[in-house]
């Protein structure tokens, strides 16, 4: 896992990249996010192959569970990736309503979520 920092207009925004599965839980996502508030990074971008396929399984309330944790933190996030493969109407309201509050966004592509936060790319 490699976490690269990047200037925005509004401060640092943390990408996270790696080749596995580095959320597996929500004690993953929470050590993750403090390492980059640490680091005064209050935006991530994680890519969805990164994150555990549990979290897009709204039964198992990770997904729930992990986005509170960076609501009550205020940072932001952004995950990359395709999630029209996901057929789960309850799945694609939930990233619908994430998505309207602009806090937690789930995005097609790096650049978007560059553009969300006001990276310079």
């Amino acid at each position: 896992m490699e976490i690269k920092h990047i200037p925005s207009q509004q401060g640092q925004i943390a990408e996270v990249i790696g080749d596995n599965i580095f959320i597996q839980n929500q004690e993953d996502a929470l050590n993750l996010m403090m390492s980059c508030l640490y680091n005064d990074a209050d935006k991530l971008i994680l890519y969805q192959e990164n994150i555990t396929p549990n979290f897009f399984n709204l039964k198992t309330k990770l997904a729930g569970d992990i986005l509170q944790k960076f609501s009550t933190y205020r940072a932001r996030l952004a995950i990359v990736g395709d999630f029209t493969i996901y057929e789960s109407k309850s799945l694609q309201d939930f990233i619908r309503e994430s998505n309207r509050t602009r806090h937690i966004n789930f995005v097609a592509s790096r650049e978007e979520a560059l553009e969300l936060f006001g990276g310079l790319h």
